[in-house]
């Protein structure tokens, strides 16, 4: 492990792996560099590429600084690519992609960018999460309600069915859930309202991969599209077979491809 400082003096705990140009992987909500699907994507990309994966803010070996602001997680992801001494290619899931995509449209030292999946909704479709989730996601970490965030997150933000709520709370892995809950909020707080930033994405000058899986949900498919419509000249790829959970060997060929073309 190790680690850089942030602009505003957080710790960023990092894992560095393999040789050649460097590659940051950004997670999504509720995952880690330990946790989640980085983990496998990181082991399959490092072959090629010098994979940094590493703790966002307030989670596993990462420190925090109140009060938060998509724009300190933008620093993290800067220093990073200090360290890195830059330009990187950059990768994002998720949420992880929507700070990816910020950090692009920022002007960051970014000489390639991936995106998969931005929980964006551009056409209403699909479930829709609450318009109030960031002030009720804030006021259950504030009452220190962490089993009742998780929850609210997977349920009424993801509209994962209650019974997979009652299932992964007998699982090991709810405990992990629950341990990086608080930082469920920051999350909320990049997706500005599920609203697609098209003014910023359109200011994005790198060659950019636009990545959806062919049997994740409609509205996600169609909101990847728009991206990759906002986004001057980027590509879109559709991956049969696969979810919002995809799989790290069939994501990987993709962005080997082209991150090294």
């Amino acid at each position: 492990m190790e680690k850089v400082i942030s602009k505003d003096g957080t710790s960023i705990a990092y894992d560095k792996h393999g040789t050649g140009s460097p590659l940051i992987l950004v997670d999504g909500a509720l995952c880690g560099r330990k946790f989640g699907p980085m983990p496998k994507l990181a082991a399959l990309l490092a072959q090629h590429f010098t994979v940094i994966n590493y703790d966002r803010r307030g989670r596993g070996d990462s420190t925090d600084t109140k009060p938060y602001s998509p724009q300190r997680e933008i620093d993290d992801l800067d220093a990073l690519i200090q360290a890195a001494r830059g330009p990187v290619y950059v990768c994002g899931f998720s949420s992880g992609a929507v700070l990816a995509l910020e950090a692009a449209a920022k002007g960051l030292n970014i000489k390639k960018l991936a995106l998969f999946e931005t929980p964006y909704n551009v056409d209403g479709k699909g479930h829709i999460a609450p318009k109030d989730f960031l002030e009720h996601l804030t006021a259950l970490i504030r009452e220190d309600k962490r089993g009742e965030a998780v929850k609210y997150f997977i349920h009424d933000m993801v509209g994962l069915p209650a019974i997979a709520v009652i299932i992964m709370k007998l699982m090991p892995v709810w405990k992990k859930l629950k341990a990086v809950a608080h930082t469920l909020p920051y999350d909320a707080a990049l997706l500005n309202g599920q609203v697609l930033p098209a003014q910023r994405a359109v200011t994005i000058k790198v060659p950019t991969l636009v990545l959806a899986g062919s049997k994740s949900p409609e509205n996600m498919q169609n909101t990847m599209k728009a991206v990759a419509e906002a986004i001057p000249g980027s590509q879109l790829k559709i991956l049969p077979g696969q979810t919002h959970n995809v799989a790290a060997k069939a994501i990987a060929p993709e962005l080997i491809s082209f991150f090294k073309a």
